[in-house]
């Protein structure tokens, strides 16, 4: 079958790999029928070659149908249609019935310290096989795969693999008051639906973003938007120069600014892996502008949640400041499966209140995907969201 793999830092190909097949009674495989690159891959692309190999199949936004199935499967029919959450849990553990899917104990990644393995997603996370292919194995599939109806289009379920519920989660975690300010620092895709959620709840979102697509494209539902030049000081005039009572940050490790730990990261990706691992394990530095942003916007008493990715140990964080504003920290890996009965009414409503068909700028196929993260990573030709047509 095609799949996209990684070759080296900075290049991925289409290639020629061999077909999935069942290799546990609980395993099934599904034919992709879409698949997304995430803002995370990216991390892959650039940044975290040292815990891949060449020919790792990347990807972890897909949905299909059900092509083939184990022997132990209860829950699924070949020739349904599903969404494949992309962390790969067992929901009977002490974490997954705790509502923690991305930590469970059943498919954690031990041998580097690491929650739940991910799909696509490198040896700290397993070096699971992912979606960017024409066919993918899922394990423990009747928990990790999401039945979706057959009339509405692939992209108003596609999101719930990931990003729709990693923005949910982020705007749970801010825990904003009645009517609050929430102030959403990113406007990719996470940062995107972060803010429409938030309006939707019926926050007061403040969105920013140095991109002017992005900001664009969240005016169109109604949030209010600023360039990332002056943000902090325009969110404290705009709340009584108290700052947001929430933010959410969806940049993560690899915001624009610091061009010092910029030239670190060139730098230990150029390493061979055996020097370049400990590198970043245990003193990796995070780009951490968005971040810092976010501490410096919220109010006292505020939180800040964390969604997007962050690799580093050894990242310098304001630890006096926090403690002296008395913020609150939350973030992690999305739970995937802890939401799903929550937005699938949503997605789902004819009214499309998320506007999960106003994200996609590019449909290519899986063919030409290689170039798509370059186009990606670069932030050309207005490109937000990609979606690639696999089947």
């Amino acid at each position: 079958m095609k799949a996209l793999t990684w070759q080296a830092r900075r290049r991925v190909e289409v290639t020629e790999v061999p077909d999935p097949r069942i290799e546990q009674p609980t395993d099934a495989i599904v034919r992709i029928t879409s698949t997304a690159i995430c803002g995370s891959d990216l991390h892959l692309y650039e940044l975290m070659g040292p815990f891949l190999d060449r020919g790792d199949v990347l990807g972890h936004e897909a949905m299909g149908v059900v092509e083939e199935v184990g022997a132990g499967i209860r829950n699924l029919r070949v020739g349904q249609r599903v969404v494949v959450p992309f962390n790969i849990s067992c929901g009977e553990c002490f974490m997954c019935v705790r509502g923690l899917q991305s930590q469970c104990e059943t498919t954690q990644v031990r041998e580097y310290g690491s929650g739940a393995a991910l799909f696509g997603y490198t040896k700290l996370y397993g070096q699971v096989p992912g979606g960017q292919a024409e066919r993918l194995r899922v394990p423990l599939a009747d928990y990790n795969t999401i039945p979706v109806g057959e009339e509405l289009p692939d992209e108003r379920y596609l999101f719930l693999s990931d990003i729709l519920p990693t923005a949910w989660q982020g705007v749970q975690y801010a825990h904003v008051p009645d009517g609050g300010t929430l102030a959403v620092v990113g406007l990719g895709p996470v940062g995107q639906f972060a803010a429409r959620v938030g309006r939707h709840l019926g926050y007061d979102v403040i969105g920013i973003d140095p991109v002017p697509e992005r900001r664009a494209m969240a005016e169109r539902h109604g949030i209010r938007t600023l360039d990332q030049e002056g943000a902090v000081d325009a969110v404290l005039d705009a709340t009584e120069g108290r700052g947001a009572d929430a933010a959410v940050d969806a940049v993560g490790m690899e915001a624009h600014g610091n061009p010092v730990v910029s030239a670190a990261h060139h730098a230990i990706g150029a390493l061979p892996a055996p020097l370049a691992q400990p590198l970043l394990q245990a003193a990796g530095l995070d780009r951490t502008a968005a971040l810092m942003s976010a501490f410096d916007m919220v109010r006292r008493g505020g939180t800040v949640s964390i969604s997007g990715v962050y690799a580093g140990e050894a990242d310098p964080i304001p630890m006096k400041s926090l403690f002296d504003k008395q913020v609150t920290l939350r973030m992690g890996q999305c739970n995937v499966k802890r939401w799903t009965d929550t937005l699938m009414p949503l997605v789902e409503d004819a009214a499309d209140p998320l506007g999960t068909q106003d994200l996609v700028t590019h449909r290519p196929a899986l063919a030409d995907a290689a170039g798509f993260y370059e186009l990606f990573q670069k932030k050309e030709d207005g490109c937000i969201k990609v979606v690639l047509q696999a089947s």
